[in-house]
């Protein structure tokens, strides 16, 4: 028993060690930045995390992420497993499935010049709504600037959702595909029709599914900034400027003790909605 405990610790000690040197020190290092100045260096308290709480930038970027996150995971979920749930009853679904990881392989200063040519003023967008308008004889030229307005959000969740639908399919299909086919086969034998065996049977199978993809799209939701980014520069229009837009900025000001304070929030609130997330889970099962 002994022997069998060692090992494995010792198994254990590179993953440990590279997690400690890599992630916990240095978060650690931050959370002291967060209660010092940043060029003395001296103890200043709270002071930190008042500043960010009563800035304006800091508050308009943390409504919009949040806005963007509640938005964007339930569409997701919902179009992955719409998506899912055909392809899944295919004889080649497979196949097909490895197309929707295609947006995943493509660069993403590739996927900002498609989206500049298609939204921009002068865009594809405009351009088809035109043509629809002098056909139809409804509206005349249309030259939205759908990045320098309110749409710009909207844009970002077309972006955020055409890119991650991908995956979201097939991690469903690995859940549709796990639960065994004689479970509904006698629960068709039975009388239960196709309503009843997605609701009865499918659904409360995936929920490991659910949770993993709720998990990453959440984690992913954080990563779209490389797209707003490219498109829209630093200061982008108010709708899209996101906590990433903010922390960048900071960085380049050298506000690192704000950066600490905020950086220290937001990973206290990344962990806390994961960790209710696993809690709500552990409760259903």
């Amino acid at each position: 028993m002994f022997f069998h405990r060692k090992m494995f610790f010792l198994f254990l000690l590179p993953s440990f060690g590279g997690v400690l040197v890599f992630v916990l020190l240095p978060f650690l290092d931050v959370l002291k930045r967060s209660f010092s100045t940043a060029v003395t260096g001296q103890f200043c308290g709270l002071q930190n995390y008042q500043t960010i709480f009563t800035n304006t930038a800091f508050l308009l970027a943390v409504k919009n992420t949040v806005r963007f996150t509640f938005v964007c995971i339930p569409l997701l979920v919902v179009i992955g497993l719409v998506i899912a749930l055909p392809i899944s009853r295919l004889k080649d679904g497979a196949v097909i499935k490895s197309l929707y990881l295609f947006p995943l392989a493509m660069p993403t200063a590739t996927v900002v010049v498609v989206w500049k040519m298609f939204f921009y003023r002068q865009g594809f967008l405009n351009l088809i709504l035109t043509r629809a308008g002098e056909w139809t004889g409804l509206w005349g030229e249309v030259r939205t600037d759908y990045l320098g307005t309110g749409a710009a959000f909207w844009v970002l969740v077309f972006s955020y959702i055409w890119k991650n639908t991908g995956y979201t399919v097939v991690l469903w299909l690995a859940g549709i595909w796990g639960i065994s086919g004689e479970l509904l086969e006698a629960a068709r034998v039975d009388g239960a029709n196709g309503r009843q065996c997605f609701f009865r049977i499918v659904l409360p199978n995936l929920k490991g599914s659910l949770y993993t993809i709720v998990i990453l799209s959440f984690l992913n939701s954080f990563k779209i900034y490389r797209e707003a980014y490219l498109v829209a520069g630093s200061y982008p229009q108010q709708d899209i400027y996101l906590l990433q837009h903010l922390f960048n900025n900071w960085f380049v000001n050298l506000d690192l003790d704000k950066m600490a304070a905020a950086a220290v929030c937001v990973g206290g609130f990344l962990f806390a909605v994961i960790m209710l997330l696993q809690r709500m889970w552990d409760r259903q099962d």
